[in-house]
């Protein structure tokens, strides 16, 4: 196959050596990128494990604290504490490279700083249980914006760990040893070539001789 698609030059030759360190460095280099990534995402990983099973509760816990609260109050009562939240929440994303990849940033401010009013409603006319579902709600929601990031790097992290699997597959599996074979073929082809010279040359000289003196060195 070299000899179909490779020219036997000395120019072709030193081009395919420099082809081949630039291979193998970039080689190198993306098999680093590809195992950090890797350290990177299973950390990731973890953390996203243990993040969706503290979410899953939270909201378990919200979701048993508005039942009972919903069988101590009337459907009206509660939805009239519920309808005017006090509270405003404005979410800010952001981005940062993490080995060539943009994984999102969430982060969160109150209109104010009052911890008091996530309660949209007077205390007289509910329940406490109302009280512990929307508290519940409120401490799980920096959890599960965190949730949302570490989900949405593990997806770009995962595709930018088989981006980077198939190039350096294509560069070992393919350039690489392409290239190799490209630099033996004309290697080898150069020094047959050269043989040759030298063989047509002695035969010159052996005609020169044996015709200037009438013998060769033979």
């Amino acid at each position: 196959m070299a000899s179909k698609q490779v020219n036997p030059t000395r120019m072709e030759l030193t081009r395919l050596k420099s082809k081949l360190v630039t291979a193998v460095k970039g080689h190198r280099l993306l098999k680093d990128k590809r195992d950090e990534l890797m350290r990177e995402f299973l950390d990731l990983v973890r953390e996203n494990m243990a993040l969706r099973l503290k979410v899953e509760e939270g909201i378990r816990q919200a979701n048993v604290n508005f039942v009972i609260a919903k069988a101590g109050m009337s459907q009206e009562a509660l939805r009239e504490a519920l309808m005017a939240p006090k509270q405003e929440v404005t979410l800010m994303e952001d981005v940062k490279n993490v080995m060539s990849v943009n994984i999102p940033v969430f982060d969160y401010k109150t209109r104010t700083s009052d911890p008091n009013d996530i309660y949209s409603y007077g205390f007289a006319f509910t329940s406490s249980d109302l009280d512990g579902a929307v508290k519940s709600l409120a401490d799980i929601l920096p959890d599960m914006l965190r949730l949302a990031e570490v989900e949405k790097s593990c997806q770009l992290m995962a595709a930018e760990i088989e981006k980077t699997r198939r190039r350096v597959n294509a560069l070992e599996h393919v350039t690489i040893p392409e290239t190799q074979a490209g630099i033996k073929y004309i290697t080898m082809k150069l020094d047959e070539n050269e043989r040759s010279t030298q063989i047509r040359l002695m035969k010159v000289k052996d005609m020169m001789l044996e015709e200037a003196h009438g013998y060769s060195e033979k």
